[in-house]
């Protein structure tokens, strides 16, 4: 009965540890699509205001974006995308 119970104990625990990262993983790949439509909105405000940035973190390809964000740290996506606002106000500013 002693070893019923503590497989028992050790399948939930196992099963709750899964459990927690399912809910990581879903908001780690909402972050990322917000990231990726963030970027591609910057991207459209970018031609439409003429500002003509170019390189890396401006372009139009969602799945890129998306791609670049998965292998980041959630600071170094976040940074990115405010740098990018900042830069599209103080082209807009001109």
């Amino acid at each position: 009965m002693k070893r019923v119970r503590t497989g028992l104990s050790m399948a939930l625990v196992a099963g709750v540890a899964a459990s927690a990262l399912v809910p990581l993983t879903a908001h780690a790949q909402s972050s990322c699509k917000w990231y990726g439509t963030t970027a591609l909105k910057q991207q459209k405000r970018n031609e439409q205001l003429g500002c003509k940035f170019t390189g890396p973190q401006w372009h139009s390809n969602l799945a890129g974006h998306i791609a670049w964000c998965s292998s980041q740290p959630p600071d170094l996506w976040k940074a990115s995308a405010r740098e990018r606002d900042k830069l599209l106000d103080q082209c807009a500013a001109k």
